[in-house]
Formats: structure tokens, C-alpha cells, sequence
């Protein structure tokens, strides 16, 4: 990470939660196999992204998404769009507008109040891990994320999952990283 994003992060989180280990890295236990060689003969149940923008950085991707509305709504009220705008690279796992609707009535608008951005700035920095790991790369394992915390990352059959949500789309490539897309919201 430049520095720039650094200072940015710092501000927004704590000094603890920057860290510069990749998902690769940080989950790439012993006789992991990726989601790309594990069992090649059957058809994977995550799709990948027909497109991708190389030009844009990833908050540009989402906010020109409509399924992200609700992400990027809580990203503003985090205070988080600067930081995830700068160099990165990240790789983000983002709950669509139907994965926050999952959520208890009115916990999103709870979560959107100013009194409550530290909480909202915790869930959302559990969503992004340092590095940018492409759907090919993952590995089944423990990947360590800004917020601070260790998501679970399990590769089966060719569905990878993030804690206990499933990714649905792969590989929305940005200037500063990549998107995969998962049907929940994920918790620390």
C-alpha cells in the first residue's frame, strides 16, 4: 500500500488493521487446492465476471452498479470510498443490495447512522482483505482482513465460500484490485 492510503486507513481504522499479507499468502495452508484444479471436470458454481474495468478503481465499479447501492451507501457513511479509491490493491468481497436485505429489518438503516460508523466501519473492512487475489489464486484457509480479524475461506466442488457466504460472481477487476461477489453480509 502507498502511503497516501496508509495515512487513510490509519485515520479510519486502527494502525493494527493495515497489513500488507495477501489472501494468498495468508491462507494458503498445507495441500490447499485452488477453486481453478479442484476437480476440473466439474462445472463450477461460481460464475465469473464477463466484464471487467481495468480503468476504474473499485468504489467506480460498485458505485456504477446498481446491485452495490447499499454497499456503497454504507462505504460513504463509513467514510471509507477515499480509502478504498487509493492504490490498494484489495480484494473486496461485496454483499449485493439482496445479501444486505437478508439482514434483520431496520439493521441497515441502524448501521447507516453516524452514531454507529465505527460499527459499520468494522463489518465493512471484515469484507476486504489486502492483496488482489483472483478467483484462480484462492485457496482454502484463513485470510486476514483490514478490520483485523481472519475470514474462512472454503473451496469445495468448485463453490468457494467466505465465512458462510458463497461467492456468486468472481473477478470484477479494477486499477486497485478485484471484486468477488458473495450473497450475505459476513460478521467478525
Amino acid at each position: 500500500m502507498n502511503t497516501t492510503v496508509k495515512t487513510a486507513c490509519v485515520t479510519l481504522f486502527a494502525s493494527s488493521f493495515i497489513t500488507t499479507a495477501s489472501l494468498a499468502g495468508g491462507c494458503g495452508g498445507s495441500g490447499g487446492e485452488t477453486a481453478a484444479h479442484k476437480n476440473s471436470a466439474k462445472q463450477s458454481t461460481v460464475m465469473t465476471a464477463s466484464s471487467t474495468s481495468n480503468q476504474q478503481n473499485l468504489v467506480s465499479i460498485a458505485a456504477g452498479n446498481k446491485d452495490f447501492s447499499t454497499l456503497v451507501a454504507a462505504a460513504k457513511a463509513a467514510g471509507l470510498v477515499e480509502a478504498l479509491s487509493g492504490d490498494g490493491p484489495f480484494t473486496i468481497f461485496a454483499p449485493t443490495n439482496d445479501a444486505f436485505a437478508k439482514l434483520p429489518e431496520g439493521t441497515v438503516e441502524s448501521l447507516l447512522k453516524p452514531e454507529n460508523k465505527e460499527k459499520l466501519t468494522k463489518i465493512l473492512t471484515y469484507h476486504v482483505v489486502p492483496g488482489k487475489v483472483m478467483a484462480a489464486d484462492v485457496k482454502a484457509g484463513e485470510a486476514k482482513t483490514l478490520e483485523g480479524s481472519t475470514l474462512d475461506i472454503g473451496v469445495k466442488e468448485g463453490t468457494v465460500t467466505v465465512d458462510k457466504a458463497k461467492v456468486i460472481k468472481t473477478d470484477i477487476v479494477g486499477s486497485n484490485g478485484v471484486i468477488h461477489v458473495i450473497d450475505q453480509v459476513i460478521l467478525p
